[in-house]
């Protein structure tokens, strides 16, 4: 058995959440892990009299098999057997609740297609799925493939992202891949006027905490290369995915952060947003 036993993948017959579905399921047989599919169907709060339906669940029963039916298509197209569940409510609360109650260790995502605004590109069920839960997960754009071989992982000199150096790791030994590890020193221009030994310093530090990364992959057997990049730290990790032709990247998360203290804006809704690669957001340290 691999990193992840369980694998949870948010399915709402989108072709963003078709693709990820069929991403999840060669992870699942990759890693012998058991896989489910979510699909949450929002709870109707308005008046039903007063637009004529007796019977909301009637009215819903027709989307709610035609998903189901779907996911269990593309499954037998792939070879494999999944467990489809439906439920009622707020999309993100259903999937972090079901993820926690029934002991999954990842939640696959999918992301839609391009946008000018980081924010609605990552999607709201997404972000709050990512603040609310304390399981790993996976965002996969709209068109990508997940690919294990070229891993870039983003460092910030932090508990959680070395969290996910655990995770690149494990991925990079198990599918014989190698890692990029980079760190993004944003200063502004006074900074490097007024204070221009502080600037080596800070990039200094950077190349310490990189130079740790790649020695502790390299003990693993895991091949791995150290990046420092001046400038914004998402603008950095993007750079390099698409310089290095990543194949996914890896990226730490503090747990439970609730939504109040999910920054918008942050490098990692930046990062999931614009991305043209599957990102993995690591929450935990694992095997």
């Amino acid at each position: 058995m691999g990193r992840y036993a369980k694998i949870l993948v948010a399915f709402d017959g989108s072709e963003s959440s078709r693709n990820a579905l069929k991403q999840a399921i060669k992870l699942a047989r990759d890693e012998q892990a058991f896989l489910g599919v979510l699909t949450v169907v929002p709870t109707y709060e308005g008046n039903i009299e007063f637009i004529g339906v007796r019977n909301i669940d009637e009215v819903l029963r027709g989307p709610m098999e035609k998903m189901k039916a779907e996911a269990n298509d593309i499954a037998a197209a792939e070879g494999a057997s999944v467990e489809v569940l439906v439920e009622r409510g707020k999309a993100y609360e259903r999937i972090v609740e079901k993820a926690e109650a029934d002991g999954y260790d990842l939640v696959v995502m999918g992301r839609r297609g391009i946008h000018r605004s980081a924010r609605v590109l990552m999607g709201s069920v997404t972000s709050r799925v990512i603040g609310h839960s304390d399981k790993d997960v996976l965002v996969i754009p709209r068109d990508a493939s997940a690919e294990w071989k070229n891993i870039v992982l983003a460092i910030d000199d932090s508990e959680c992202s070395r969290a996910a150096a655990d995770g690149a790791v494990y991925f990079a030994r198990s599918y014989g891949g190698h890692i990029t590890a980079v760190m993004g020193v944003d200063l502004a221009d006074e900074f490097y006027a007024e204070v221009p030994e502080a600037v080596e310093q800070m990039i200094g530090k950077a190349e310490t905490s990189l130079d740790e990364v790649g020695t502790a992959a390299e003990k693993e057997g895991v091949a791995a290369e150290v990046v420092v990049r001046e400038g914004k730290a998402y603008e950095a990790v993007l750079d390099v995915a698409e310089e290095k032709e990543g194949g996914v990247i890896f990226m730490g998360s503090h747990g439970r952060t609730g939504l109040k203290k999910l920054i918008m804006g942050s490098v990692t809704e930046k990062v999931i947003g614009y991305a043209q690669c599957p990102v993995m957001v690591v929450k935990r340290r694992g095997r």
